[in-house]
């Protein structure tokens, strides 16, 4: 296992220049940590938050048997022996009472008798077996049904069928989803331990940058990348803190990545990290930072820095933070984020990370692909009359073509040793459903 002081290791143990994405994913895992604060929280606040300890439950759900339909509840053995209407193949049975949800019958019921109940009573005493009203003709207080419409146990949902006291309800690590809020509550469970949010502060760099509002000066464009981190990080529950955009000069640049350490676990910048004059967010990670790897064998995203900042200026000094360099163009923002960065925010989360469902699609037309990089191509992924999954790439791949990912419901995974890619070849799939 890798420790913070073995950084210098894993920049000689991996080739920085090209390194694989296989390699890059293997050393965020390493360096991601997850917060170990935590709170307690009202339950209708636990949402998506990351549950801190195994929830046991107090209590058996349900807590007693009861009817699983509308019909009218017996003892199962009458329907061993010969009808008691001395009509073969048929039972018949006296109705003693009722009983309701939250009204049960009281007594227990005699030989040759039911009781009439409805979705939810409980089962009465003596009885273990539900005959559904739909297959009962009903004269005056006696019912008639097919002894052969049902077996014994049946339409009985027995105590402890859905949780039995002392078993683990939910486990910790688990993202809290609306299911569970109801599972919870039917526990009697109002409040749980969570996992303190994550805090990640980002910011874009460049002169030519201008924020929403702003007129447009020859040469600058509006900043896209700012919107698309919070919404990637907002739709992970992530506390965002929108640092705004940082001009291309080293003391503004310096000011901001210590800001940022102080103030949040993960740093996220975009731009800055590629091999430019004015690039200089790169240089100030390696002079007050510590970086594992700057560059991947990954298209879109191949200028990608990772790293460590610390809020006093130099390693070891003050709050470290994660630190993540994406590339400027806005499509690698997005491809960077998902492949890269988001399972490091999960761990640190305190999340379990569930995997990323995988499919194979055929390819509708031919891809060119140089093996020995790993590309994140964006297509149009459709089921055919077969039920088969077939994917289009969509148009235009460039790294700045962002309504290639507007268009897109999916990435085509072309991995690190795959070359060209012929019109009906399999070809790997990640639908944006579930992560987008």
């Amino acid at each position: 296992m890798t420790t913070p002081n073995d950084f210098s290791r894993c920049i000689v143990q991996y080739d920085p220049h090209a390194l694989p994405v296989s390699s890059a994913q293997a050393i965020v895992r390493e360096w991601a940590s997850p917060v170990t604060a935590v709170e307690r929280v009202p339950l209708h606040d636990a949402l998506d938050r990351v549950l801190a300890e195994d929830i046991v439950s107090p209590i058996s759900v349900p807590a007693h048997d009861n009817s699983a339909m509308d019909g009218y509840a017996f003892d199962g053995a009458v329907l061993a022996g010969a009808s008691l209407t001395g009509q073969p193949g048929t039972i018949g049975l006296r109705v003693a009472g009722k009983a309701l949800a939250g009204h049960a019958f009281e007594r227990t019921i005699k030989t040759g008798e039911c009781v009439r109940v409805m979705t939810g009573a409980l089962i009465p005493s003596g009885c273990d077996t539900v005959v559904p009203q739909e297959v009962v003709t009903r004269e005056g207080e006696t019912i008639h049904f097919p002894a052969n419409a049902l077996t014994c146990g049946a339409n009985r949902r027995l105590a402890g069928e859905d949780l039995a006291q002392g078993q683990p309800a939910l486990r910790a690590g688990r993202v809290v989803r609306a299911s569970d809020l109801g599972l919870l509550a039917s526990l009697g469970i109002g409040e749980v331990s969570v996992r303190r949010r994550l805090r990640v502060a980002f910011f874009s760099t460049g002169d030519e940058l201008r924020s929403l509002g702003e007129p447009l000066d020859p040469g600058c464009v509006y900043d896209s990348n700012r919107h698309t981190l919070f919404a990637m990080l907002r739709r992970m529950n992530i506390v965002a803190l929108d640092l705004g955009v940082v001009r291309d000069e080293p003391a503004a640049l310096e000011a901001a990545l210590r800001n940022a350490a102080e103030s949040a676990d993960v740093v996220l910048t975009s731009g800055g990290v590629s091999v430019g004059e004015a690039d200089f967010t790169k240089q100030l990670v390696r002079t007050f930072g510590d970086v594992a790897f700057w560059s991947l064998a990954m298209r879109p995203g191949r200028p990608l820095a990772f790293g460590r900042v610390w809020s006093g200026g130099r390693p070891g000094a003050g709050q470290p933070a994660l630190f993540f360099g994406l590339p400027g163009n806005p499509v690698a923002v997005m491809v960077t984020f998902y492949q890269i960065v988001r399972e490091a925010l999960i761990v640190m989360s305190g999340a379990t990370v569930p995997p990323q469902p995988v499919i194979t699609a055929t390819s509708t037309q031919a891809i060119r692909k140089r093996a020995g990089r790993t590309e994140f191509q964006r297509g149009v992924a459709t089921r055919d009359e077969y039920g088969q999954w077939r994917v289009t790439p969509t148009g235009s791949q460039g790294s700045g073509v962002l309504s290639s990912m507007s268009e897109a419901n999916c990435f085509l995974m072309l991995a690190h040793e795959q070359s060209d890619i012929d019109a009906g070849d399999a070809v790997d799939i990640m639908l944006f459903d579930g992560l987008v």
